[in-house]
């Protein structure tokens, strides 16, 4: 090739450079080996990857359908795809652990077992309580779920039900009215209803694709042929199961990138470890290290708490304001004297920032547990502002959604040569939608709000997309659950929170016995409590509030508040305690 003719790729490399900062472009360049980034809350690892990717692929080094891109959430997934797409990155696979594993799966199974793949079992509750009566147990709902959560955690950390045995009688707490005998009885009895009815779930992809890969050498080479570079996000929350099977994707190559924050290591009772993250330059010792610690999401005074709350703390880093972002107000921590009045305060709060030009789409309220949703819907309601719940029905589940995506691929036949803007909005009008929202609350406001962020898409979209372009690209995000942004107040748990941000965050409850949880009875239980804290403040970018309450509804006991509030309020300079009520 000549000079001439390899000049716009290096051109177009080396522009993907200039949109990153001195670290994530050190991180960027270092294509091949090991790399780990050492990434903070909102220092732009996502960027980083994504860049990383793109500029491997621009300079030759990595050929597009050889690389995989591995994270959590089917959400991270497709954000990760759309963004590589506007890179120019080509046919990049993006997915979760389990839709690789399954991918392969289905592969492989005829060639290695015979016959179709088993079917994948949709709820575990529900074949946990068949098994349950195999074996003359009797558990409510809830202690099915939460027994559902023990096959879970026992699998992803690789233990056989006799191991379990052990953990259960030493170090796990089990769910209440469950005993270890009742635990392990009913575990193997699940196992033996699933493989009576030939069917998987969701870890047994994992356990059998890792199964075939470390069995069969053929299939090894040619899952290693058909991918050779690996990039791994949220890293801090793989767990033994999923780095086995990366590790054996891997083999003997070292071409590996992977991005995690211990300090936001929230999901370890679930199997996750961050001691994959953090044991990484011991594991390669000529691996490139990167530390992301510039954050361009929040004040100077939001930055400040979070390094406070987590100074000390094994692999905590430092997040650096940017230089040019503002101060912003301080961290607010309010008390009130019971819940409804903290509910009442944060919609009145809430309702104050709307006002003053803050969109309700850039508002999140957040909490510990989702039975404390219900006290702030209705406040919110009260208060006449829209609200979504973010764990609720899905986006493209919803019906007038499922409604307008098939009118509009149908539509996608017949249009050609329209504007974009203009021929989706005419086939959102013939389903209700309007210029201007109704006045009207409930239904008829929430199916609007509905079509208008299908709207939204579309005008998002980069100039010059076609209607049927439009319409693939709401199918790849329906098959992904990549939704789009509502414009509503966000409720949501600070787990369903992470990874994601709004200018202005409300974080309530924040008592002893909600955060930390009065379950989180060890040293690690607590420290992980402290973690999802710093998660929940890390969301803000501009106003952050804190609050809690000083009894819960029916005059129930007094409370205290958290441990680690009294910590942000006594230390974050500039943070105000008031007293409501």
């Amino acid at each position: 090739m000549t000079d001439a003719a390899r000049q716009p790729t290096e051109s177009t490399a080396e522009s993907l450079l200039e949109a990153l900062d001195d670290e994530q472009r050190v991180a960027a360049q270092a294509l091949l080996g090991p790399v780990v980034l050492l990434a903070g809350a909102g220092t732009g690892k996502t960027r980083a990857i994504t860049h990383r990717i793109a500029y491997g692929i621009a300079s030759g080094v990595y050929p597009p359908n050889r690389v995989m891109a591995l994270t959590f959430t089917a959400r991270a997934a497709g954000e990760l795809r759309s963004r590589l797409r506007a890179l120019g990155a080509g046919p990049v696979a993006a997915r979760t652990f389990h839709a690789a594993a399954l991918s392969q799966l289905n592969y492989f199974w005829p060639q290695v077992i015979g016959g179709s793949m088993p079917r994948l079992i949709p709820s575990k509750g529900r074949m946990l309580g068949h098994a349950a009566e195999t074996i003359g147990l009797k558990l409510d709902t809830a202690s099915l779920r939460d027994m559902a959560a023990e096959v879970e955690w026992r699998k992803v950390s690789k233990l056989s039900i006799d191991a379990y045995a052990l953990a259960a009688r030493t170090t796990r707490t089990l769910p209440q009215r469950v005993s270890v005998d009742a635990a392990v009885d009913l575990l193997q009895a699940y196992e033996d209803v699933k493989d009576a009815r030939r069917q998987l779930d969701f870890e047994d992809v994992l356990l059998a694709t890792a199964g075939m890969v470390e069995s069969e050498p053929w299939v090894a080479q040619q899952v290693r042929e058909q991918y050779r570079f690996f990039v791994v996000d949220e890293y801090q929350d793989v767990s033994p199961l999923q780095q086995d099977l990366l590790s054996l994707w891997l083999g003997d190559r070292s071409d590996l990138c992977v991005v995690g924050d211990a300090s936001q290591t929230i999901y370890s009772f679930a199997g996750a470890s961050s001691d994959f993250l953090l044991g990484f330059p011991s594991r390669y010792p000529d691996a490139t290290v990167v530390r992301l610690e510039h954050n361009y999401r929040s004040t100077p005074h939001i930055t400040d708490a979070a390094n406070r709350l987590m100074r000390g703390r094994p692999g905590a880093l430092t997040l650096v304001a940017s230089a040019h972002a503002d101060e912003g107000p301080a961290p607010v921590v309010t008390s009130y004297p019971n819940d409804l009045a903290e509910a009442r305060g944060v919609a009145a709060a809430v309702a104050e920032q709307i006002t003053a030009g803050t969109k309700p789409e850039d508002i999140a309220v957040l909490y510990r547990v989702n039975m404390q949703a219900a006290t702030l819907e209705n406040a919110l309601t009260d208060a006449g502002i829209s609200f979504q719940v973010r764990g609720s029905q899905r986006f493209f589940d919803l019906p007038e959604v499922k409604q307008a995506i098939m009118t509009l691929r149908a539509a996608s036949v017949s249009i050609l040569g329209e504007p974009l803007f203009k021929s989706v909005s005419d086939v959102l009008r013939s389903l209700g939608w309007t210029q201007h929202p109704p006045e009207a609350r409930g239904a008829v406001r929430d199916r609007w709000e509905s079509l208008d962020a299908l709207m939204g898409l579309a005008e998002q979209m980069p100039p010059g997309t076609t209607f049927r372009q439009f319409t693939d690209e709401l199918l790849e995000r329906q098959s992904g659950q990549h939704e789009p942004t509502v414009s509503a107040v966000t409720l949501a748990t600070l787990h369903s929170a992470k990874g994601l941000e709004w200018d202005a965050v409300h974080l309530v409850g924040l008592s002893e016995g909600l955060v930390p949880i009065s379950y989180a009875g060890s040293l690690a239980a607590v420290d992980e409590e402290r973690r999802l804290l710093y998660v929940g403040i890390t969301r803000a970018r501009r106003d952050l509030r804190l609050s809690w309450s000083e009894a819960g509804p029916h005059r129930s006991a007094a409370r205290a508040p958290s441990r680690f509030l009294a910590e942000l309020d006594s230390r974050t300079p500039g943070a105000v305690a008031t007293r409501v009520g």
